[in-house]
């Protein structure tokens, strides 16, 4: 027990001071001037991060990220198609895709798809 506790407690002494010691060292005093520009967002890094953005643009990010995981979703049934029942891997596809479907219907009807107005 005594040794457990003399190994974790060495182990968390050197990832501590490993730590400590790259965190001095990275420390740059010189100020770049590409790292000082806006990056793609056009946001100034080194303002405030309360600035109003885009709702639009959120709205659609949002979009973009379900429709994304729903790939994710989808490609493993490719592969499991020999390993399960046909008719139930097509009913659990259908459905699957018809939801997102109507969701995305709806979101067409809203207007969240609209870039120009």
């Amino acid at each position: 027990m005594i040794i457990l506790f003399s190994a974790i407690t060495i182990i968390l002494l050197i990832s501590t001071l490993v730590m400590t010691i790259a965190s001095l060292l990275s420390k740059k005093t010189i100020s770049d001037r590409e790292k000082n520009s806006p990056f793609e967002c056009g946001f100034d890094p080194k303002g405030t991060a309360r600035l109003p953005f885009s709702l639009r643009f959120f709205l659609i990010a949002v979009i973009f990220l379900i429709f994304d995981v729903e790939i994710t979703l989808l490609l493993p049934m490719a592969s499991i198609i020999n390993i399960v029942n046909l008719q139930s891997w097509t009913i659990t596809g259908f459905v699957f895709l018809l939801i997102l479907l109507v969701g995305l219907y709806h979101e067409w009807n809203q207007g969240a798809l609209d870039w120009a107005e």
